[in-house]
């Protein structure tokens, strides 16, 4: 752009906020020359559920002067938390729907909705589906997960449609709720578990105790089969014994040990089979493995493992400096893969990026989590824990992983339920 050119705007047509938006933004051969035209810092930040939206209004919040890019597909984002209770029709799915607009309007984050298609932590630029590119000083990966269709026989994008996973809330949150719904009494349930790590450890005997809540009140003949590639799970002596109190003939658990595991699905003949047995189900909910999303693995910040190393005192990638991963993406173990982790680890990565900037050093972290799980409308439990990230370890910090008491009565039962429901609103809040 010509001197003479730039002067004929003038301020009051072309402002310093709207030439930076532009320089941000235009196609890729228009770039290298506006790119060099910045002089804020840009913090691009891609994915746009409790991790990704946080963490770009607390960059925000802990320094105004940044310039925060959330990049994001979709305008309206659907939690996975609590859509287990609206497929089953405690609540509607538009209750789970989330959009950007305070992101914006609040705290000044500039809101892109298109596919980031690829990274170049090289030349820190990010590739959109639109033909745009970003420019950034640092960067915020918290793409979620992908599902890995080739880790089960015949689970292909089409077996989907007759053995929905719904562990990306949205399209096939309504079509499971659809399913269930439909189904005659006296039908067969099977819900498949992944090996771990996967988004949301608690999340399929959740799903399994507010079916059989939903079955034994409309259709008591019917079924509830976990077949479960691990031989625990998180609070596992909890669930075991709600399901012994309140659906003693309804929920059955088979572990990895007694052949839970599924290895292959025909979706032609709406088959499920494990090593040892062959299952009919009326529904089939099959969750396969998963691992970090695709931009995150082809920008090899993974390492081949499926799932990016990070430094736990900042979330800073193993593999690229200036790249920050959070969220379920992120291998973060012994910290489970949930959306209060992802809420607690942008606020983690949000203070170690502005220290950065100001050329101070985060060599230490602490992040808190809680996993609510529902086994009736009114009957909940619980596991807290907080986790302290230092000398490039995360461990959880002695006492505090306490779940529910075991012998607590309903009226505890009952409180941690409204507890969970309160939980929702508030991380909700907190992040959108």
């Amino acid at each position: 752009i010509a001197p003479s050119a730039i002067r004929s705007y003038r301020i009051s047509v072309l402002t310093r906020r709207q030439f930076l938006k532009l320089a941000s933004v235009l196609p890729v051969s228009h770039w290298p020359s506006l790119g060099r035209a910045r002089t804020s810092t840009t913090v691009a930040v891609v994915g746009g559920g409790f991790g990704g939206a946080t963490c770009a209004k607390y960059l925000r919040k802990l320094d105004p002067s940044l310039r925060v890019v959330l990049i994001t597909p979709h305008s309206r984002f659907v939690t996975c938390p609590f859509s287990n209770a609206a497929i089953i029709g405690l609540r509607p799915i538009g209750s789970l729907t989330q959009n950007y607009a305070s992101l914006t309007r609040k705290h000044g984050v500039t809101v892109i909705h298109a596919e980031a298609k690829e990274l170049d932590p090289i030349q820190n630029r990010v590739l959109l589906s639109n033909g745009t590119v970003v420019a950034y000083e640092k960067l915020v990966l918290s793409p979620g997960i992908d599902i890995n269709t080739q880790a089960i026989r015949g689970y292909t994008r089409g077996a989907t449609r007759v053995f929905p996973h719904a562990w990306i809330a949205g399209q096939e949150t309504e079509a499971l709720r659809t399913r269930l719904h439909a189904m005659k009494d006296g039908g067969l349930v099977v819900i498949s578990v992944p090996p771990t790590p996967y988004r949301c450890p608690p999340g399929p005997y959740e799903r399994a105790s507010l079916f059989a809540y939903y079955l034994k009140l409309h259709k008591p003949k019917s079924k509830v089969l976990i077949l479960d590639a691990n031989n625990t799970f998180t609070k596992d002596d909890l669930f075991l014994a709600a399901w012994k109190e309140l659906y003693p003939e309804m929920v059955e658990w088979v572990p990895l040990s007694e052949g839970g595991e599924v290895i292959e699905v025909d979706a032609a003949k709406g088959v499920v089979r494990t090593h040892f047995d062959e299952y009919k189900p009326a529904l089939g909910n099959i969750i396969p493995p998963q691992n970090a999303s695709q931009i995150a693995r082809v920008a090899g910040l993974d390492a081949g493992t499926g799932w990016c190393s990070v430094n736990p005192a900042t979330f800073e990638s193993l593999v690229h400096k200036s790249v920050y991963v959070i969220g379920d993406a992120a291998l973060a173990n012994p910290m489970p893969k949930s959306a209060f982790s992802a809420n607690s680890q942008a606020k983690v990565c949000a203070a170690a990026i502005v220290a950065a900037l100001r050329g101070r050093s985060q060599n230490d972290s602490l992040l808190l989590n809680t996993c609510y799980s529902l086994v009736t409308p009114d009957y909940g439990i619980s596991i807290p824990a907080a986790y302290r990230g230092n000398a490039g370890q995360l461990r959880v910090v002695p006492q505090s992983a306490i779940t529910s008491p075991a012998d607590a009565p309903a009226s505890y039962r009952a409180l941690e339920a409204t507890y969970a429901k309160a939980w929702y609103s508030n991380i909700v809040a907190d992040t959108f």
